[in-house]
């Protein structure tokens, strides 16, 4: 099915950082409280045609900073070869790389991020990182790239002045869609966000990202985002929900969900 346009109309919040008044976090309350989930391994479409296996993980992940790239070299040296099927590689020549433009990313191997175990690996398919993760009692976001683990949620920064020449540093919690990518992003084969298969999860974005959204915004931060959440669901037609989501999934809370939410694992 095409995926649903770019614009639509979205539902948005914004309220004072409960830990740090002088910050406000601006939310989409149309992504957060849709249906959508990770679907990789369970119809994913990919992002490069013919690698459908290789979810959104083909072009390796740049890092957020020096810290995020040392984090992830820091894990990729307790992947043992059992949960990473390019061990060998990673071992002797290293897990990072720079773009065209000189920016760090991992490394791209047999036409996919270095840590992507393909199918068929005795290991399982996916990321070598989040397996070891799992595997080790941790949640993901402790050990793969930060990119990685916030997707699709997307956190941006500006400062905004006020008539009355006060300041304060929006932080925005939206939805990462194809623009998300800059002018490249309107390239890629397929993008879950906007695609009705990747809106079938079992309960909405924010309740099943507890974990992220927590280290975005803090207990706190999340702790008020929940609330207001809760508030739009308990409206049986709220405004402008996700176009993708499946026309049921605009009846609220008590609606039937029939689907099994697949596996988060990419």
């Amino acid at each position: 099915m095409p995926e649903v346009s770019l614009d639509f109309p979205r539902a948005w919040v914004e309220f004072v950082d409960p830990s740090n008044d002088q910050q406000v976090f601006r939310c989409d309350l149309t992504w957060l409280t849709s249906r959508w989930t990770c679907i990789f391994g369970c119809g994913c479409a990919g992002i490069v045609p013919g690698r459908e296996d290789d979810g959104c993980c083909s072009h390796g992940a740049h890092f957020s900073d020096k810290d995020d790239e040392r984090r992830v070299k820091r894990w990729a040296r307790q992947l043992s070869g059992e949960v990473w099927q390019y061990r060998d590689e990673g071992r002797r020549n290293g897990v990072v790389d720079e773009d065209e433009d000189g920016a760090c990313k991992t490394r791209v191997v047999d036409g996919a991020c270095i840590f992507l175990n393909r199918p068929g690996f005795a290991g399982g398919h996916g990321c070598a990182l989040h397996a070891h993760a799992l595997h080790s009692g941790r949640h993901p976001l402790e050990t793969k790239p930060d990119v990685c683990w916030q997707l699709p949620i997307r956190r941006t920064y500006r400062w905004v002045e006020r008539p009355d020449e006060t300041k304060y540093l929006e932080i925005t919690i939206a939805e990462y869609d194809r623009r998300g990518w800059g002018p490249g992003g309107h390239d890629l084969k397929w993008w879950c966000t906007g695609a009705t298969e990747a809106h079938v999860g079992g309960e909405p974005v924010y309740r099943s990202y507890a974990a992220e959204l927590t280290e975005l915004m803090g207990a706190r931060g999340y702790d008020a985002l929940v609330a207001l959440c809760s508030e739009r669901e308990r409206v049986r037609h709220p405004v402008a929900p996700h176009p993708a989501d499946p026309e049921r999934r605009h009846e609220g809370p008590h609606a039937e969900h029939g689907e099994a939410e697949p596996a988060h694992i990419a």
